[in-house]
């Protein structure tokens, strides 16, 4: 079982965050990379640049902007992968946290992801 949860990276590492994963193309900024504690910093899951400037952070393009990026996410199923095996290997076996630099907690792609990743994973789990 895989326990996925979301941190900015404004906020302070724990222990009990297992792999901390970063999902944004670019570093947040004014973060040092030894205070982040990230583990892996995988840009291939961040949205195409063009669907993030298209988004905005508009909770009004929300629906359509998970639809897109899902579709783009699709299309990176060996990074997708990438992330659920890790949650697996993580020091806390099964615990991922997504951090991401996005000052909206509730409309940014990390969210996306935790959902696209959620549903990824029960799949997985009931194919075995």
């Amino acid at each position: 079982m895989i326990e996925i949860h979301l941190k900015r990276a404004y906020e302070s590492p724990s222990p009990d965050d297992g792999c901390r994963i970063l999902v944004d193309r670019l570093w947040p900024r004014g973060i040092r990379k030894e205070a982040a504690r990230i583990d892996f910093w995988i840009k291939e899951v961040a949205p195409s640049t063009a669907l993030r400037k298209w988004f905005g952070h508009d909770p009004a393009k929300w629906e359509e902007f998970t639809r897109r990026y899902f579709a783009e996410l699709d299309d990176r199923g060996a990074a997708v992968d990438e992330i659920l095996s890790l949650a697996l290997a993580s020091r806390v076996h099964g615990r991922l946290t997504l951090v991401y630099g996005a000052r909206d907690g509730t409309y940014n792609n990390a969210v996306a992801l935790k959902q696209y990743l959620e549903r990824r994973a029960g799949r997985t789990c009931r194919k075995r």
